[in-house]
């Protein structure tokens, strides 16, 4: 069984997510950083010298590699979602967590990383809500979801550990 941590950017999904698999003993995997890797070029410049369908396709590889792992809290870059291939790969052997914020928040964790393609615009946070807006009925595909606004990466990480749906999903694994 795999933790995946989706949501939009800024919420906590990698940090949360190293620290949930420290707590759990677990591998962590960040799809954006194995992409980077993948690659050689940041997020940032993939967008802009290839385009976001070759992301998007590239994404789709890291999540195929990622979903066949066993024991692996997995945080996924934000768009992972719109892929119904990539939400169904990750589900098989996975509970997929969706992180939220209010966008306000969302902007202040963001601001001052320059490598988000998608938020590089005239009035970020116009974009911030458009785009979870538009994602808003894909996040709702995910097992659970955590508003992770006026929350620490520790309270995060509990709050994981915490939902049922996890701790029975653990407890069963632990017994076989």
């Amino acid at each position: 069984m795999n933790i995946v941590i989706t949501g939009f950017m800024g919420t906590g999904k990698s940090s949360a997510g190293k620290l949930l698999a420290r707590k759990l003993g677990w591998l962590f995997f960040d799809t954006d950083e194995m992409i980077e890797k993948e690659v050689g070029l940041k997020i940032s410049e993939i967008f802009s010298n290839r385009g976001e369908p070759y992301f998007r396709n590239v994404e789709s590889k890291a999540v195929s590699m990622v979903s066949m792992l066993n024991n692996a809290v997995i945080s996924c870059g934000g768009g992972v979602v719109l892929n119904s291939a990539n939400m169904d790969e990750l589900g098989r052997n996975g509970v997929i967590v969706n992180l939220s914020a209010r966008p306000e928040k969302i902007l202040e964790f963001t601001k001052a990383n320059a490598d988000r393609p998608l938020l590089n615009v005239q009035d970020p946070l116009a974009a911030i809500k458009e785009l979870l807006k538009m994602r808003a009925p894909y996040y709702k595909r995910c097992h659970f979801s955590l508003d992770t606004s006026d929350m620490t990466v520790e309270q995060i990480a509990d709050k994981i550990l915490e939902n049922p749906l996890i701790k029975t999903k653990i407890k069963t694994q632990n017994d076989k």
